[in-house]
């Protein structure tokens, strides 16, 4: 790399050096669980969805759940002025025990010396690098929650190129824990129809449908997350029923700021043909404590600085009770003709 960038990257090895509160970062180290925290809050700040989940420093690789809904009402009156009678407390997290583990992540990655070389007129190339790597974080995150199904020792990019076999996400959490919230087929089998002659009509149907599978007494903030194409869709029939009535254009817009009378959003990476009801704060990762490692090398014969950062980490449904979806890989819409399901 050029004299000058070389300088820059000097500066940027000593910065990290002190905020790890280590001598020399060329070889490997770990972060202190307060340097942990702070790396995990930069990351979550890369996303537009993170920060409506929880994320958690844990400090087993596994065990149960750490947060979760009442089974029930717990509030009463006993007449303990009856003989034998006494107020009996109730089991506030009454619900069945569930549990999470977490699995070694790597998400190691190169800077070529020929953009170390561009952004060294930049004086903030540390910054600029670290959000770099914390965005890319953030988004595999993001992609491994909703796609994960295994935990291969050896990942393959180019076979499962959305992460599938890097952890288990939240909807294998939802496969392994409670299949049954899980809507797997309808009528055809194999197959979830959603669109008119379909399993269900439009996406009001399905929500109001799902959403039945919902106790009561966990309902609390529920939101429809539900992918672009399905909402594409949605949005398309609408407005070629009122082709016809401009006048209704804006009706028909204010009948899309809810479906099935609960508030939606697609969040980022969520799948194209997803349906899932739950509240955002019943998804967690979790991160082991004290597993944050990094190494950042030099690697002139590839002309590039490698940084490779590991930590242990797994996807948890806090109450799977609340949460109910469809498996995407299973929809089916209308094609554009209207005379096929694909």
């Amino acid at each position: 790399m050029k004299e000058t960038t070389r300088q820059h990257y000097d500066a940027m090895l000593a910065r990290i050096a002190f905020t790890y509160g280590v001598a020399i970062v060329t070889r490997q180290f770990a972060a202190t669980p307060e340097l942990e925290q702070r790396l995990q809050d930069k990351i979550v700040e890369q996303s537009n969805f993170l920060p409506l989940i929880n994320v958690i420093t844990v400090g087993d690789m596994e065990g149960q759940n750490i947060l979760g809904s009442a089974s029930g009402p717990a509030s009463g009156r006993t007449d303990t002025s009856v003989e034998g009678k006494e107020r009996t407390p109730k089991d506030l997290l009454g619900l069945d025990t569930y549990g999470y583990k977490c699995s070694q992540t790597d998400s190691d990655v190169y800077m070529k010396y020929a953009t170390m070389d561009a952004w060294a007129k930049f004086k903030n190339l540390g910054e600029r690098y670290a959000r770099y790597v914390q965005q890319r974080i953030a988004n595999d995150r993001e992609i491994i929650g909703w796609n994960g199904v295994s935990i291969a020792a050896d990942t393959d990019i180019a076979t499962y190129p959305l992460m599938q076999d890097v952890n288990k996400g939240w909807l294998q959490y939802m496969r392994e824990n409670k299949a049954a919230n899980i809507l797997t087929e309808g009528g055809t089998a194999g197959e979830i129809r959603i669109g008119a002659g379909g399993d269900f009509e439009n996406l009001d149907h399905a929500v109001v449908d799902l959403a039945q599978g919902i106790p009561q007494f966990v309902k609390q903030g529920l939101v429809a997350m539900i992918g672009d194409e399905l909402v594409g869709q949605e949005k398309s029939a609408l407005y070629r029923a009122i082709a016809k009535k401009p006048t209704d254009k804006t009706l028909a817009t204010a009948s899309l700021t809810s479906f099935g009378g609960l508030p939606w959003m697609t969040p980022t990476n969520f799948p194209a043909r997803g349906i899932v009801i739950t509240s955002p704060d019943n998804l967690s990762i979790y991160v082991q404590e004290g597993t944050w490692r990094r190494h950042i090398k030099d690697k002139p014969e590839k002309n590039r600085v490698e940084d490779f950062n590991s930590r242990n980490e797994g996807y948890v449904v806090e109450t799977p009770e609340k949460f109910v979806g469809v498996e995407f890989g299973n929809v089916k819409i209308p094609n554009a003709a209207g005379d096929a399901w694909e």
